[in-house]
């Protein structure tokens, strides 16, 4: 593999895209606000993240196959997020997002961006609606990690050619081992704990933080 090739792998809540997939699907549940405050104590590191996934899916009981379609229609992408996938690959590099989320979405998500590679959690259903539980082991932190290593080593690249960003505390791990690690408008404790931080939502300053990384520069 090219000695300039380069990974680059996001966080697809509130990172790849403006909002947090499992808070829509709480709003189309009638447990918008219920899930959201869940969400947002797991993403500060607040709560164990499998016990905060299990309790927000097991709200979603009930739910038609149809909640997919109708919340991936209301998904927005970052600003910036498909001109740096674009860019990436002008480049000859590659790009794979990572979710505590859902495949159902983020499958729509990914071939809308383009974008090379997933791992994300799949939710459970029976006879057209959703069980409240998962049918996937769940993406943790760890399996976050697992995923930009294995992609890098896929690709024939070392670490050091490998870039991780994202906002919640589930990211802190493979953004420390990237090559270059941003926290991108990411929660306090996560900003603290990442070597580069871009702090406006343009996902096009990413491009700036790797390029300065790599001549030694931030």
């Amino acid at each position: 593999m090219a000695s300039d090739m380069r990974l680059i792998v996001m966080d697809i809540d509130s990172t790849l895209i403006n909002e947090e997939v499992i808070d829509l699907l709480g709003e189309e549940a009638g447990v918008g606000e219920q899930v959201a405050r869940v969400t947002e104590r797991a993403m500060r590191g607040e709560l164990d993240f499998l016990q905060a996934l299990t309790e927000r899916v097991a709200l979603l009981a009930g739910l038609d196959e149809g909640v997919f379609d109708r919340t991936f229609a209301r998904v927005t992408f970052t600003p910036g997020a498909r001109e740096l996938v674009a860019a990436a690959h002008a480049r000859g590099w590659r790009v794979g997002v990572v979710s505590g989320g859902f495949h159902e979405v983020a499958d729509r998500i990914v071939a809308a961006a383009g974008i090379d590679y997933c791992l994300a959690n799949r939710l459970e259903v029976a006879d057209g609606r959703l069980t409240g539980r998962l049918a996937t082991q769940i993406v943790t932190k760890e399996r976050k990690l697992e995923a930009l290593c294995g992609w890098a080593a896929e690709l024939g690249i070392p670490m050091g050619q490998t870039v991780a960003i994202g906002d919640g505390a589930n990211d802190i791990p493979m953004i420390l081992a990237a090559g270059v690690g941003i926290a991108f408008c990411a929660k306090p404790k996560v900003r603290a704990a990442a070597p580069h931080h871009i702090d406006e939502r343009d996902l096009m300053l990413a491009l700036d933080v790797i390029d300065g990384a790599e001549g030694g520069g931030r």
